[in-house]
């Protein structure tokens, strides 16, 4: 039997930016290959109801890197969370850090970071759509409480039309 942790959402707290760049400062320092480290994610949108998570991707120069750079991140205690999304995303946890982060490893031109970047951007220049995913993400929670990978598939159905949208242009 596979037990979950409560999913668990807090108020936005403005200390999520400062915390982002301190951890990006400090995986530029164990990944200066890095093309760029992105704040993506709930914590990323100003007054969003968020997992006190910070998500983070990590591109890289390309998929060659990520052997050396996944290396880096166990020996700094990050715990692998495998090939995510089909996509070339390689996923890893820290529990130990406050908050907690979760760290994506990305070659260029991946389509699961491009779409994340839009998905965030729309939310935060449209807060109309963020208030409506806030009330959705609330909702879920509720409804999936102690089953975390049926409160994130409930939400694709929205996150997905946002991205399509941002990616086209439309309003």
């Amino acid at each position: 039997m596979t037990t979950h942790n409560p999913v668990e959402l807090v108020p936005h707290d403005p200390q999520w930016p400062q915390a982002f760049r301190r951890i990006r400062d400090r995986l530029l320092g164990l990944l200066p290959q890095a093309l760029s480290i992105d704040h993506i994610g709930s914590t990323s949108i100003p007054g969003m109801t968020a997992k006190p998570l910070i998500d983070i991707d990590i591109i890289l120069p390309g998929l060659g890197h990520i052997e050396g750079a996944t290396r880096v991140l166990l020996a700094e205690g990050y715990e692998p969370r495998g090939n995510r999304y089909h996509d070339d995303v390689w996923a890893f946890l820290s529990r130990g850090s406050v908050p907690a982060e979760r760290v994506y490893l990305c070659p260029p031109g991946n389509s699961t970071h491009r779409n994340r970047l839009a998905f965030r951007d729309y939310l935060i220049a449209h807060p109309q759509a963020a208030a409506e995913y806030a009330a959705l993400k609330r909702r879920l929670a509720a409804e999936f409480r102690m089953d975390g990978d049926r409160y994130t598939a409930h939400k694709r159905e929205f996150v997905d039309a946002i991205v399509a949208r941002a990616l086209t242009g439309n309003r």
